[in-house]
């Protein structure tokens, strides 16, 4: 009797595991959107336990559960706002648990769990690329069929995993490298410098702008060689992991480069120079910022400050200092953010891309989107349409409730927000001094941000059903 109570009970536990495997094959291939959603819950979650633990604080304190959980978005969403001061609270503890998150964050949960699966089994099946293209191109995420040109073929993923991962991995070691010797020159120990350079790779690489040295950048602000690394690695961060496979491939023919890598690469070397040159004509004798510096060191920092804001989230001078001007001149920059399935966050300059030739297009009375001797098909644009409008949406109602608790001026909020949504990670100040209350809210803002609101939106559409009918067509008046 007792052997075929265990029999029976072997077998509704082997059911039931079966069911849940089926079930979670199910859910990870019809909607890979959700499954992100839920992959960067669960990431949020564990650092945040970590984060919370004594050990991980400096003073052996238990940190407050706002303060971890908002240090835990920030990691997991390559983002760099904090509510603590990060070279100072975290003990090595907390900046491994730190550094360890923002590398996953900067892969991509789903491109992380895809190389995890081809090391172990040395090759990836239909649902584990499907997995990853959902990661790498956020137009995939619904599920569906997609039979328009793609950047990255589905049958390319494979090779993709593995570009991602030699050029995160080489590229963060090049740059800790180039960062080891101007630390030591700063003035820090060559055995502090030896973990201070990899930290500084991973924050710049994975765009997140984490600094561990007391007082940030201070110590290098005038070290252009160490700003010039920095840059340059976040700019191989922001361009995103496709562009830099195309790149692998065909870097001396760009003829044959993909159209998204061409407006990749076209709108944000375009934003750079004019974030630059902007800069340099708002912020022209502020002496809070570069107003009294020299023609080289200004134009240099105006040139680091434009790069920055594109989600870099790395800082010499204070961005509470800049003229508001200047404020919503950087907040602008920031909303758009850097190239799709990069480290980078904002709406994407590919959608600036879209959205700029639509406009272009219809001035011109054409029919159609035309560019590089491509055409951009139309749920193309619709989907830069909704990006935005998703976009300012959020944007918008998380300034108004942040307002609203604080009674912060209105400047400083919306570029924290807008910071915070973008995932860039610059901040005025307000960041840090902002109630429990508005430290959630503006956690929410980043996880929306880093998700990103075309995955937001397939998560959703997912569980809508299809109309097999069309209805009349009646015109109204726009504009």
């Amino acid at each position: 009797m007792a052997a075929s109570r265990s029999a029976a009970l072997a077998g509704a536990f082997k059911d039931a595991g079966r069911e849940l495997g089926q079930f979670f094959r199910d859910f990870t291939t019809s909607s890979p959107a959700r499954f992100a959603i839920l992959v960067f819950v669960s990431l949020i979650l564990i650092f945040t336990a970590l984060l919370s633990l004594p050990i991980a604080s400096d003073d052996r304190s238990r940190t407050p559960l706002s303060d971890a959980l908002f240090t835990a978005v920030s990691t997991i969403c390559v983002t760099g706002l904090s509510t603590v001061d990060m070279a100072t609270h975290w003990s090595a503890f907390g900046h491994a648990v730190i550094f360890i998150g923002v590398n996953i964050g900067g892969l991509g949960a789903l491109t992380l769990a895809s190389l995890l699966g081809l090391v172990i089994s040395k090759r990836l099946g239909l649902r584990a690329k499907l997995i990853a293209a959902g990661d790498t191109n956020p137009l995939r995420s619904h599920g569906g069929v997609v039979n328009e040109g793609q950047a990255v073929r589905l049958g390319e993923i494979g090779q993709l995993l593995r570009v991602v991962a030699l050029s995160t991995l080489v590229i963060e070691v090049v740059v800790a490298v180039l960062l080891y010797f101007p630390i030591v020159w700063a003035g820090y120990s060559w055995l502090d410098a030896a973990w201070i350079a990899p930290y500084y790779a991973a924050m710049s690489f994975t765009n997140t702008g984490f600094t561990p040295t007391v007082g940030g950048l201070e110590s290098f602000h005038t070290d252009y060689f160490f700003l010039t690394v920095l840059m340059i690695s976040v700019f191989l961060g922001s361009i995103g992991f496709p562009v830099i496979y195309a790149l692998s491939r065909q870097l001396t023919q760009p003829h044959r480069w993909p159209l998204h890598t061409k407006l990749t690469l076209i709108t944000t070397v375009i934003l750079f120079v004019a974030g630059a040159a902007v800069f340099l004509v708002l912020e022209y004798g502020n002496p809070g910022t570069w107003g009294e510096s020299d023609a080289w060191d200004t134009t240099f920092q105006a040139f680091f400050l434009s790069a920055m804001t594109r989600s870099g989230g790395f800082s010499v001078i204070d961005p509470g200092e800049l003229y508001e001007s200047s404020m919503l001149a950087a907040s602008m920059l920031m909303f758009v953010g850097g190239g799709s399935a990069s480290t980078a966050g904002g709406i994407k300059v590919t959608t600036l891309a879209v959205l700029a030739l639509s406009v272009w297009s219809e001035a011109k009375g054409r029919r159609s989107v035309e560019v590089f001797g491509r055409r951009i098909p139309s749920d193309v644009q619709r989907v830069a349409v909704a990006v935005l409008a998703w976009g300012a949406t959020i944007v918008a109602l998380s300034t108004i409730i942040i307002a609203q608790i604080t009674k912060a001026p209105l400047a400083e909020v919306l570029f924290d927000v807008i910071s915070a949504f973008a995932t860039v990670g610059l901040s005025t100040g307000l960041t840090a001094e902002l109630p429990d209350s508005a430290v959630y809210v503006l956690a929410v803002t980043v996880f929306m941000g880093r998700v990103g609101t075309v995955t937001l939106a397939a998560a959703v559409a997912a569980t809508s059903k299809s109309q097999q009918y069309a209805l009349p067509v009646e015109r109204p008046i726009v504009g």
